[in-house]
């Protein structure tokens, strides 16, 4: 078992890099996805402090908009498309319908074996604290082990346990892609979700392991010719500032004021035109008002190619780690689009 103990998800990031730039860490595996470079043995990474689960690393060019969003769609449940693909159109791909995910955590956690499973966690963890059954279910070995299909849930099971009143978490994970998968989307998704529960429970967020059995990254996909070369010498690691150590006043904001009225924001979220949203509207909780909402704003804008009118509205971003990732984004899209626009120009 390989353990990758990191700050955040930045840490994780480059000391995850390290590992594939050694070739006697891992073997090149076929998969029917194309050729990866797989760990010898399981990977556990340890976010000591998951709240800072912004990917700030610009090589890395995450999609901090898709990554919120995508928590929130599992938070409300849900496993249709629409919401999803109004970001990455490519998110169809892993449909079997063309219309929902088949794997969708969300919708796995709240109704597809028949029951809410977050409300009895929660109920379990605050009637005892020292609970070891609060097990979260995403497999179904009935319909899921041999099915043929795009999307089959990568993310098993998720155990939650209270100690010195701080909610830890494990997640368990069968086929991990370190860049779009362990390091990209899910450190974000599972880690709302850490910060759900614990606000719910009346604890602190303490610790998330990621247990990855099959840990890799796809060998052909340009995102890894554009970090492979981030390594770090690991004698001086520690002295390495941290991004966030970067951002000036940079304060977590708390995600969830009221996790009661989460239902009824979610609900109205995702039914509100992603162009219809202001940045004078209001919501309880700060995952919405301070953040999501305005996102949802800078986001339309981008998708009508005003980046002008994007990069305004950015201010009403409020958490800082989420703004810093949304200028950066937007600044590599547009940069990207004026020298298509020139290229243009320049065959007519």
């Amino acid at each position: 078992m390989k353990v990758i103990d990191a700050r955040n998800v930045n840490d994780a990031l480059l000391l995850g890099i390290d590992l594939f730039n050694s070739n006697v860490n891992y073997r090149v595996q076929q998969t029917r996805n194309g050729t990866t470079y797989e760990a010898l043995d399981p990977v556990t990474t340890v976010y000591n402090k998951p709240c800072e689960r912004v990917c700030l690393i610009p090589q890395r060019d995450a999609n901090p908009f898709f990554h919120l969003i995508e928590s929130l769609w599992m938070l409300d449940g849900r496993k249709d498309l629409k919401p999803l693909t109004y970001f990455v159109k490519t998110m169809g791909d892993f449909s079997d319908d063309g219309e929902t995910l088949w794997g969708a955590y969300g919708w796995r956690w709240k109704s597809y074996f028949g029951r809410d499973q977050l409300p009895l966690i929660i109920n379990m963890l605050k009637k005892d604290p020292n609970d070891r059954r609060a097990v979260l279910q995403m497999w179904d070995a009935k319909y899921d082990l041999n099915r043929y299909g795009k999307d089959v849930p990568c993310n098993t099971n998720i155990y939650f346990k209270v100690r010195d009143k701080k909610l830890n978490m494990t997640v368990c994970n069968r086929s991990n892609d370190m860049l779009w998968g362990a390091y990209g989307a899910n450190v974000v998704h599972m880690s709302v979700l850490q910060e759900y529960m614990a606000s719910a429970i009346g604890v602190r967020v303490g610790v998330y392991r990621q247990v990855s059995d099959s840990f890799h990254v796809y060998t052909e996909a340009p995102v890894w010719d554009k970090v492979k070369d981030l390594s770090i010498d690991p004698h001086t690691f520690s002295e390495l500032k941290n991004p966030y150590d970067t951002l000036k006043d940079y304060k977590h904001i708390p995600l969830f004021k009221n996790t009661d009225s989460i239902p009824q924001e979610l609900e109205r979220f995702f039914n509100t035109e992603p162009d219809d949203f202001k940045t004078w509207d209001s919501w309880e909780n700060p995952v919405l008002n301070d953040i999501a909402a305005p996102m949802m704003v800078v986001y339309s804008y981008y998708k009508h190619k005003n980046f002008h009118g994007a990069y305004q509205h950015l201010c009403h971003i409020k958490a800082l780690d989420w703004r810093a990732a949304c200028l950066s984004w937007l600044l590599q899209r547009e940069k990207s689009h004026i020298t298509k626009t020139k290229e243009g120009e320049a065959h007519e």
